[in-house]
């Protein structure tokens, strides 16, 4: 997702969206450590995802944006 998508969301579709990618990660790190995993890249590009969720969860929460 891009970042003005992101922000588009409320904040209880923040939260799913949040605890969704948290469970993909988990899942390609399981396919990872069972040589399942065929692009790598994967892991990094959630990553990066899970950061940008948290990142508008936080600035919402202080009242940045």
């Amino acid at each position: 997702m891009k970042i003005e998508e992101i922000r588009a969301l409320g904040n209880e579709a923040l939260k799913k969206q949040l605890e969704e990618t948290h469970q993909e990660l988990f899942n390609l790190r399981f396919r990872s450590a069972t040589k399942q995993l065929v692009n790598q890249h994967e892991i990094s590009r959630v990553k990066k995802e899970i950061a940008k969720l948290k990142t508008i969860i936080s600035e919402r929460e202080l009242g940045i944006r």
